[in-house]
């Protein structure tokens, strides 16, 4: 590899290891050896040298004198966080003698890894892991926490993750963001929009709060959550009724178009309003704007899919472009993921084959009920690139679990977080910046490399090494459990069947350092789904269970509590990430709650007020600000903050761990919750985010 760790002065090219579709090309600047600065790379073909906050602020994280910097082995109770410095060889046996006793007596299916995307480089999130595990037996992990449950809807329609090139967008006239912050989620996307709307573009946002986003729309529209999937029928209702579909191309790359018309006549403008909240001229103007405007481009946003219905109401919007044939159009269709264009050789990556039997899944989103099973018991966890502590579903009962003194619970991390504090044993990670590892971005088609910029940091360890010592010491001896961090990149990108992947080899891509997918421009003529055509009319879901047309199902009703509550994401944040760090903490300042004016009067709740909000499942604690950035009877916080900075703000403590229609997906937004006033807080009190 480049040795970019050796050059003590001057810029070394990186990439953003972040959970976030613009994955950036990144400038590392280095002085004395040390990161001093962080840049975007402006030879980058889409992020073009513009990164975040939170990428511009990443030395002081990397460097944060709270960064984890030996092995650590609890001292105290569960959750004190009392912990003595111990060796590597003390910890990697101190985990090993624990699992071989524990597989001797319970089965090693009573062993659970548990994470996600906390870094998004391949092999150190899916790599070296999953291969160990596999040979180990564990409990599988359904990776269900974020995008399943879209992912499964829009691949009903369109055979897989594939979309509008991002690059085409200077061309497109009409841009909807439904259901995406993009400014503080997508920014690239929000950059390329506005350059179009220089030249005359129009930019729509539908969404349950007017966030920072909705503000810069030229038109936002705000809806009820969970009721998109009737908007959309609402509209296709409108372009069936006055002509403005394009026969041609539903004829030829569509299957079920005369069904969907006679269904949609169903979804008449008034019942739709009376679903939605948005006023009937609103969805007739929103209907003619979308059929008489070409090319249009829906950015189909993640929020969505966090409801019951998630998967269904992705399902249906990812329709909408095949209606009015803009898949044929350059800056034409919608995006949910492009990830379909960049996939690469999994099974080489995580070698399934070492599994010896079929043991059991557990998904994700319900570890609160795991951790409290019974009759098979998770009796350790090890847990790395993730924060279920803060990030998962009905929180508080997943840290009831994680206090049992039968669970023995190992976290590798590069700080101290919510989680780790309940561990036994605690293993410091490398950040991206000291890793070696490739990265495919889900929005745009870039292949990226990266490779180490600066040294780990103290005696951090990257999980791909963590994992080849723990293979040693268990005893295994698959040469597949001992392949380089190279070996396991060039096995990756080797023997892909996926038409679009790029032809390139590990050697090329240290030069190239990012590649395109290939020959991605007509995609839409030849889909993964078993008609090869966009299916509007789908007999695989209907054999799965579902309705074979696209439909709204409206959301659970779990408790009679009065508000609907939709914990977003915040600005300065990517889920817990960055919310222990002073200075990321400093620019978003406080959390908040969003609420409904009318709502506030009834109550006699004051803008600026400290409520308590509530549900069977838990409590929290947030700052009020009323004004009409939602809908009546609509709650809305942003962010996940950490318990450092008070231990009110888990609003993860009231979002329910049931699963959504597709995929086990999460439905963060379908919670249900009560509101009331607590006290006046300091004239200070920012409410303006």
């Amino acid at each position: 590899m480049n040795s970019w760790i050796n050059i003590k002065d001057g810029v070394v090219p990186s990439v953003c290891s972040l959970d976030c579709p613009d994955q950036c090309g990144l400038l590392i600047h280095k002085k004395d050896g040390k990161i001093v600065k962080v840049a975007g790379d402006p030879n980058h073909p889409v992020t073009k040298g513009s990164i975040c906050n939170k990428v511009r602020n990443m030395a002081e994280r990397l460097y944060d004198s709270n960064r984890l910097k030996t092995p650590l082995k609890r001292v105290g109770p569960k959750g004190a966080a009392k912990f003595k410095p111990i060796t590597w060889d003390e910890a990697i046996q101190t985990i090993v003698d624990h699992w071989k006793q524990l597989i001797s007596e319970k089965g090693a299916e009573s062993i659970l890894p548990y994470s996600f995307y906390g870094n998004m480089g391949k092999i150190h999130s899916e790599g070296m892991d999953r291969r160990f595990f596999n040979r180990l037996g564990a409990s599988q992990l359904e990776q269900t926490i974020c995008s399943s449950a879209g992912s499964v809807g829009y691949s009903y329609t369109m055979g897989g993750g594939f979309g509008t090139d991002p690059e085409d967008m200077p061309e497109t006239k009409l841009f909807i963001f439904w259901g995406i912050n993009a400014a503080s989620t997508n920014m690239h996307q929000v950059m390329i929009t506005q350059k179009a709307r220089k030249n005359g573009a129009k930019l729509v946002v539908i969404d349950v709060h007017k966030n920072q986003t909705g503000r810069m729309a030229d038109w936002f529209i705000p809806i009820l959550p969970g009721t998109d999937s009737a908007l959309a029928l609402g509209i296709m209702h409108i372009l069936f009724e006055e002509k403005m579909v394009d026969r041609e191309f539903l004829k030829e790359y569509t299957v079920g178009y005369e069904e969907l018309e006679n269904h949609v006549k169903s979804y008449d403008p008034q019942i739709v309003s009376e679903i939605t909240g948005v006023p009937v001229d609103d969805i007739y103007k929103l209907a003619r704007m979308y059929g008489r405007i070409s090319p249009s481009m829906i950015r189909i946003g993640n929020g969505l899919q966090h409801h019951d219905n998630g998967g269904m109401i992705v399902r249906t919007i990812s329709c909408l472009p095949a209606l009015t044939g803009q898949w044929q159009l350059k800056g034409g269709g919608a995006i949910k993921s492009n990830s379909g264009y960049l996939a690469f050789n999994t099974r080489a990556l995580q070698r399934p084959e070492l599994r010896k039997k079929q043991d059991r899944t557990i998904n994700m989103i319900q570890l609160a009920d795991a951790l409290h099973e019974s009759e098979q018991p998770i009796r350790s966890l090890f847990v790395y690139c993730s924060n279920p502590a803060v990030v998962a579903p009905n929180a508080g009962k997943v840290r009831e679990g994680l206090e049992r003194d039968d669970l023995f619970t190992v976290v590798h991390d590069l700080f101290l977080t919510e989680t780790a504090k309940y561990a036994d044993i605690v293993l410091p990670a490398t950040s991206s910046y000291e890793n070696t590892d490739f990265y495919t971005s889900y929005w745009h088609q870039y292949l990226h490399l990266q490779e180490p910029v600066i040294p780990p940091y103290g005696e951090s360890k990257s999980n791909t090494d963590v994992f080849r010592l723990l293979s040693k010491a268990m005893g295994f001896d698959e040469p597949e459990l001992k392949d380089s961090d190279e070996e396991l990149i060039e096995q990756a990108m080797r023997n892909v069947k996926n038409p679009y992947f790029p032809d390139i080899n590990l050697d090329q891509l240290k030069k190239e350092r990012f590649v395109k997918a290939k020959n991605t421009d007509e995609y839409w003529k030849n889909l993964n789904t078993p008609s090869g055509k966009i299916e509007l009319y789908s007999k695989q879901m209907e054999l799965a269970g579902y309705p074979a047309l696209p439909t709204h199902i409206p959301l659970v009703e779990d408790n009679d509590y009065p508000f609907l509550f939709v914990p977003g994401p915040n600005h300065n944040f990517l889920n817990s990430t960055f919310s222990n760090n002073e200075k990321h903490v400093k620019l978003e300042k406080a959390p908040q709650l969003f609420m409904n004016s009318l709502d506030a009067e009834r109550l006699g709740i004051e803008d600026g007020s400290l409520v308590r909000i509530w549900n069977e499942r838990g409590e929290c604690e947030m700052t009020v600000s009323v004004g009409e950035q939602v809908l009546p009877n609509v709650v809305v916080s942003q962010g996940l903050w950490s318990d450092q900075f008070g231990n009110k703000h888990l609003v993860n403590a009231l979002t329910p761990d049931r699963v959504a229609d597709m995929g086990g997906g999460a439905v963060f937004f379908s919670g249900k919750v009560n509101v009331e006033f607590v006290k006046k807080t300091s004239p200070e009190a920012d409410t303006t985010n």
